[in-house]
């Protein structure tokens, strides 16, 4: 057998040959028991002397020709060996010939084979196998690792395809929708995650591409060196053994010392690695490196390869740099770490196998492979975290630089809190989110990437404040349309001034009235209303139109608790009204008035389009338009206006007219604003304070009242209403009455 000056390895010259590398060395594993078995039947065979020694290595002749191609080259070799046989079958064979010259065995002999040779050889192949097995399951980890990076490379293709199609179909709808403004903010919003995605998806394509290389040229070759090294471990071992049982043969039988002592030399001869050179030999072939990843844009929204780089672009990217490259770091720390004890314990393995350390090499070998095991997770991070940080500095540069960065930290929220990024509330069964630990920035888990990273540092509670308030009007600015489409008519605002009217209606005509000036010709007539939204019933001639608006729907005034004094003001003298139409009760709390009844106003309108009057000894509801304020004396507060756009019942100034164009008949009243109090009011209280963290929400005191709107419908929010302005609150502060 020729001597070589480097031995050849599985992983530099089979590349991604574990499988039929893994059946090659189950295989010579699996011959330590047939070898095992050999010494037992031997053992049984000696006690019979010579007569059935030769019948002995007849059969374990036949055995080593029928596996002499698999032990040799594989399973599955590309080139056929011949007559040629490994150089451990060689050592075989020259052992079998040894035996068939033994004619004499004795007891002690035979013992001597059992206790020394068979179970060792037992106690191998079990130990050996297991570590063979957790070889073949680490290669397919390896490769469910290989094959996971591309399902999840293709996963986030989809995500992209997905925000490419979500991003279409946003566009398609600025052109349909209702609210431009709503439509395109929507669109570029959406732009903006599909950048993000974009981006992740280029970014997973580099990191897939590294994983795979890594894959073929580094732990893959890795793991058939590590199998290749135990396939000769496994051979240093069966040599040792073998070693020994000759050297027992030699005590044994004086007589054949010689062909022992040819055995043992034929046994030093076979060295490890020349059965891994032969298999190698003969199952060299070509190897096709797959090829790398590249950007494939989605059908269905046109793009390249090129990386997104606006400003929103990168804050993401900047976030993204910032939160690697402080991995970056201690993943590198931590892999030269593991990477020395790896190398550590390959050098007390050696020292064990040069017999200068007491210690199980089994054992020590077992512990090597669970230490590269650590190793390679390891190193698969910092992979990734050197891929992310590189593609992006080479991309927009390290944006890093001067950035501010928030000191977020983890957060669930037990309060309703909304995101300073986008807006919206951050609550529910998923209420996480991250704030800032200096400034207190809040955002949603999801918004934390997309945060610009301009801290202002540390600040007091009271700047803290501030800073919310600016950031809340900026993140709501972001979800207000900046005006009407155009297709769409821009609607009249609605204002009050006061209560108190001119003629006959004790409401304004006109949101510019002065309280002690005349009326204008202009100021006089009613608010015009839009063609497209008038009645059919609106007919009837306009010169005999009265001079007055119905209520605005109660949503568009804000003011107290019906029977409040709002603004301080106190309720001096009654106020004394006029019924201008006859009203008939039509439900609970109203009250049946004749045309012309003088009534004493209790409760003033809030915003509902319902006054509580008395009229003699009976007081309940009627509608506001159907009264005219008579007294002089200071009318309740002006309620402040609130913009909802053009009221559901303004069409009834129509009404108005049609009904005094009907001459000689009797007077009709104006159509009536729906009554909230048409079924029993529900009101709840509050039983603790709370501070509304937007718009949407109404501020509240221990003890305050409200009336129930809705009940809670799972989110955790109760609508209530304060003032004629229906608003939530957390339902867990407050309770029925």
């Amino acid at each position: 057998m020729a001597e070589v000056d480097v031995a050849p390895t599985l992983g530099s010259e089979l590349k991604d040959g574990f499988k039929p590398a893994n059946a090659w060395v189950a295989n010579g594993i699996a011959w330590l028991d047939d070898i095992q078995s050999f010494y037992r039947e031997r053992s049984a065979i000696e006690k019979e002397y010579s007569a059935k020694l030769n019948a002995l290595a007849k059969k374990y002749f036949e055995k080593k020709t029928r596996k002499s191609a698999s032990l040799s080259v594989g399973d599955t070799p590309t080139m056929t060996p011949g007559s040629l046989e490994s150089a451990s079958l060689t050592t075989w064979s020259t052992h079998l010939t040894t035996l068939e010259a033994r004619a004499d065995e004795h007891e002690r002999y035979s013992n001597d084979l059992i206790s020394k040779v068979a179970e060792p050889l037992k106690n191998l192949s079990i130990r050996f196998e297991e570590l063979r097995k957790r070889h073949a399951e680490y290669a397919e980890k390896l490769e469910k690792e290989r094959d996971g990076a591309y399902a999840d490379l293709r996963k986030t293709k989809g995500k992209y395809d997905a925000a490419c199609q979500e991003v279409e179909s946003k566009r398609k709808k600025t052109e349909s929708s209702f609210d431009k403004a709503k439509a395109q903010s929507s669109f570029q919003q959406q732009l903006l995650d599909m950048n993000n995605v974009k981006n992740t998806y280029l970014i997973a394509i580099n990191v897939t591409n590294k994983q795979k290389e890594k894959y073929y040229h580094e732990y893959l070759p890795e793991l058939m060196d590590s199998l290749q090294d135990l396939s000769e471990f496994r051979t240093f071992k069966l040599n040792g053994l073998w070693t020994l049982a000759a050297q027992l043969e030699a005590g044994m039988l004086q007589q054949s010392s010689g062909q022992v002592d040819r055995l043992s030399q034929e046994i030093t001869r076979n060295q490890p690695h020349l059965d891994s050179m032969m298999y190698i030999r003969h199952n060299m072939g070509a190897f096709q490196e797959p090829p790398d990843k590249v950007f494939e844009p989605s059908p269905v929204w046109h793009d390249d390869g090129t990386m997104v780089v606006d400003e929103a672009a990168k804050v993401y990217l900047r976030n993204l740099l910032n939160k690697s490259k402080g991995q970056l770091g201690e993943l590198r720390r931590e892999a030269d770490k593991k990477r020395r004890e790896v190398e550590a314990m390959k050098r007390m393995r050696q020292k064990v196998r040069d017999g200068t350390e007491n210690k199980d090499e089994v054992a020590v070998v077992s512990q090597i492979f669970s230490m590269q095991e650590d190793l390679h997770q390891v190193e698969r991070k910092r992979i990734t975290v050197e891929v992310e940080t590189s593609t992006i500095t080479a991309t927009v540069g390290d944006v890093t630089l001067g950035a501010k960065n928030h000191n977020f930290k983890s957060q669930t929220f037990k309060i309703p809190t909304n995101c300073d990024l986008c807006g919206e509330r951050i609550w529910g069964l998923s209420a996480k989110g991250f704030d800032c630990r200096d400034c207190g920035y809040t955002c949603h888990s999801k918004c934390e990437m997309k945060v610009p990273a301009e801290c202002p540092g540390e600040q007091s509670k009271e700047e803290r404040k501030k800073l919310k308030q600016e950031r809340q009007e900026a993140a709501n600015s972001l979800l207000k349309p900046t005006g009407p489409p155009e297709h769409v008519a821009e609607l009249p605002s609605l204002s009050r001034s006061d209560t108190v009217t001119s003629g006959r209606s004790g409401y304004a005509a006109s949101s510019q009235r002065s309280m002690t000036g005349a009326l204008s010709p202009a100021e006089e007539a009613p608010p015009e209303i839009p063609t497209a939204t008038r009645p059919s019933s609106t007919s009837a001639p306009t010169a005999a139109r009265k001079n007055r608006v119905i209520a605005p729907p109660p949503t568009a005034y804000i003011s107290e608790l019906p029977g409040s004094a709002p603004n301080g003001s106190s309720q001096g003298s009654e106020q004394k009204a006029k019924m201008l139409y006859s009203f008939e009760a039509g439900g609970a709390g109203e009250l049946s008035v004749p045309e012309g009844r003088e009534v004493t106003v209790l409760e003033p309108d809030t915003g509902s389009g319902w006054v509580k009057v008395r009229a003699g000894y009976k007081e309940g509801l009627v509608p506001a338009t159907y009264i005219e304020l008579t007294s002089t004396a200071a009318p309740p507060a002006a309620i402040a206006p609130q913009h909802t756009g053009q009221s559901a019942y303004s069409n009834s100034g129509s009404s108005i007219g049609t009904a005094a164009g009907h001459a000689g008949g009797k007077k009709k009243g104006p159509a009536v604003a729906p009554r909230r109090g048409a079924k029993k009011l529900k009101y709840v209280e509050a039983l603790y304070d709370y501070t509304a963290q937007s718009d949407a929400e109404h501020s509240m005191v221990e003890g305050e009242r409200f009336v129930l709107i809705k009940e809670d419908p799972g989110d955790g929010w109760a609508e209530v209403e304060k003032g004629g302005v229906t608003k939530s609150v957390p339902a867990s502060y407050v309770q029925v009455v």
